[in-house]
This record gives structure tokens, sequence and C-alpha cells, in this order.
């Protein structure tokens, strides 16, 4: 099993995404933290990954809040010693042009994306910078980033600053962590038929005065080279890669899993 014993927290991991990852990183023997704002939704998950045979403890978990952070951090290793993988993976969308951007609205965003992704970072580092006998123990932080760190779409703007902002933040955290053995990386999703996405299309398409269908094919999967969402499962694959990959080759990266809607 390629995490077996890892210590691995995942963020937001409730629903979508972060769902996904938190049972691929448990069928592979991992120790998985569910963290959400619901503790009674992460704790569903986590009930799902035990049944299973897989260890798992949910906590509530604000990642906008360093109180929270914090304490959940510290719970964690109550329970299980360490943190060996961080994916930092909450976030939200809201769509408006810039100018009928609340300020209020735009500053949520970059909290949630940004600040959250720094503060679990901030929290989890020293614990993979222990000492085991003799040498950092060190660990994998994984971002969730998107197509949007690379592209930009209408009507996103704080989302499409944040998601670049969080390329920023892993060569940052690649390069202070490298010493220690830590691997930070992004991975870079297209649109994924998630409850998130799923909002954004309806408001896109009275935003763009067009159907719901041509948002889906006109604007989401235009660019794709098979008409495909990218699913959650594609995903959570690459985040397993970045989690175990066992060597420095591989940090300060960030992976496009978009069914080629970008191509570098």
């Amino acid at each position: 099993m390629k995490l077996q014993n890892k210590v691995c927290i995942v963020t937001g991991a409730a629903s979508g995404i972060g769902r996904e990852i938190a049972l691929t990183y448990a069928r592979e023997g991992g120790k998985v933290v569910i963290a959400d704002l619901s503790l009674l939704a992460a704790q569903a998950v986590a009930d799902t990954i035990t049944h299973a045979g897989g260890q798992a403890i949910a906590v509530a978990m604000d990642v906008t809040s360093e109180v929270q952070v914090n304490a959940a951090v510290a719970e964690v290793v109550a329970t299980w010693g360490t943190v060996d993988v961080l994916v930092s993976n909450a976030g939200i969308q809201i769509v408006h042009a810039i100018e009928d951007f609340p300020f209020s609205e735009w500053k949520q965003m970059l909290a949630i994306h940004l600040d959250g992704a720094f503060l679990t970072t901030k929290a989890v580092v020293p614990h993979m910078k222990r000492l085991v006998n003799g040498k950092p123990q060190g660990g994998s932080i994984v971002y969730m980033g998107s197509v949007h760190s690379k592209e930009a779409s209408l009507l996103k703007s704080p989302y499409i600053t944040a998601k670049h902002g969080l390329i920023g933040l892993c060569k940052a955290m690649a390069k202070e962590g490298g010493e220690f053995g830590i691997r930070a990386n992004v991975v870079c999703p297209g649109f994924v038929r998630t409850p998130l996405v799923n909002k954004q299309i309806p408001e896109q398409a009275q935003a763009l005065g067009i159907s719901e269908e041509d948002v889906i094919k006109k604007v989401m999967l235009k660019n794709t080279v098979d008409g495909e969402f990218t699913t959650v499962k594609d995903v959570a694959e690459v985040a397993l890669m970045f989690a175990s990959f066992e060597t420095a080759a591989l940090t300060g990266q960030s992976l496009v899993v978009s069914h080629g809607w970008f191509m570098q």
C-alpha cells in the first residue's frame, strides 16, 4: 500500500474531491483525517472509511481560523503522533463580473483558498520537520489548485487570483521544505461535476445570458479533447501520486488534470 500508516489530513473532505481523496488514501493504508466545517458531515465520511476496515477520524476545521486550524492539527497529533501528508482542498466558488464583485466576497474567497492553505501548511510543517532517528521526518503537501491556476475564465476573478497564488505558495514551500524532506505540489483539475460546479451552472447561465446546457458544452467543456468532465477519481489518483512519491524529484510542480482543456 502506498500510504501505509501515513497520517493524512484532507481539508474540505466531507464531499466532492476531498471525500474521494480521503477514500483513496484510506484504501492505500493511510490514517485519514476528515477535516471540514461540518463535523457531522466529516464524521459520516470517517465512518464510511472505518466501516470498510480503514482508519479515519473527523475534525471540525474552519481553514480561515488560525485557532481552529491549530487546534485540529493538535488533536490529530495527540491521536496519531504526527502529520505526514496535508491536502489543502477546502474551497468555494462565487461568480460575478469584477465591477460587480462585493469586496467582502472577494476577501472571503481569498481567505478560504489562500489563507486556508497558508494556515494549514504553517500548522503541519513543524511536525514534518521533527527528527526521527536523527533525521527530519519529511512529508508531502498537496494543494488543490485548478486549471484556473494557469488560465482564466469569465466571472471568477478572486478564484483565479487565489488559484494562481497557490502555485507561488507551493514553490516557496518546496524551496523551504527541501532540506527537511518536505515536498509540495499542486493538482490543477479542470471542471469536476461536484456540488461546487453544479452550483455554478445556473449562476453562469444567468450571468452570461445562455442556457445551462450551453454553459456545460460551450464554456466548461468546450476545449476538452473528449467533451467529458474530469472526475473526482481522476483528481484523487494524481493526489495519491503526489502524496506517495518517494523523492524530491517531484516537488514545486503543478499538474493539470483536465481532459486536455489546458495543455502545457
